[in-house]
């Protein structure tokens, strides 16, 4: 990822303002979808008939299962963790009838389970972060045929401690992201 693009033609999307402040991101396009991937869509898609932008970029939060994993890393397979329709056969995060499950960005970086749940305890998905939004925007950006990029800071251990781990850590990221942006983008 050493291409240079345009902030003028690209969407920063960030659930929420705590996670990352946009008067830090003079130039960028900025967009709070707020939590959960409907949310996520439907400030997205709004967006998205505003200004269609040639470069998504999601950055937030996300919980990891792996204690090692610490700061802000670059996500590249996203599942679905709480389609759940194993009784009928299917593999958990499996849409039925849907040919698109699995996301995957064919360069190296981490996977991330997307749900409409903060996780706090084990979950049967075998994967590194675990999130509310990333999965329904790549989608959508899939979809659309709109570049992707997705920046996850660990925010805490998905775990009994989660929640106290998140709201400490919650704003933690956006320096780590910004400079990322500046040394990518920039």
């Amino acid at each position: 990822m050493t291409t240079k693009i345009r902030k003028d033609e690209t969407l920063i999307v960030v659930a929420l303002e705590e996670e990352l402040d946009k008067n830090d991101l003079v130039g960028w396009r900025v967009v709070y979808t707020g939590i959960g991937k409907v949310n996520a869509l439907i400030a997205v898609g709004r967006a998205i008939r505003e200004k269609r932008p040639s470069k998504i970029i999601n950055f937030g939060t996300a919980g990891s299962s792996r204690s090692e994993l610490i700061g802000l890393h670059e996500v590249t397979l996203f599942k679905q963790r709480d389609m759940d329709v194993r009784p009928l056969g299917f593999e958990l995060g499996e849409t039925p009838l849907d040919e698109i499950n699995d996301i995957n960005l064919e360069r190296p970086g981490l996977s991330c389970a997307t749900g409409d749940s903060f996780v706090n305890s084990s979950q049967d998905i075998d994967v590194d972060l675990f999130d509310m939004e990333s999965y329904a925007i790549a989608k959508l950006c899939l979809i659309e045929d709109i570049d992707f990029s997705c920046f996850k800071y660990v925010s805490d251990n998905a775990d009994g401690d989660a929640s106290q781990d998140w709201k400490r850590n919650v704003a933690s990221g956006s320096s780590y992201f910004i400079e990322l942006l500046d040394s990518l983008y920039g």
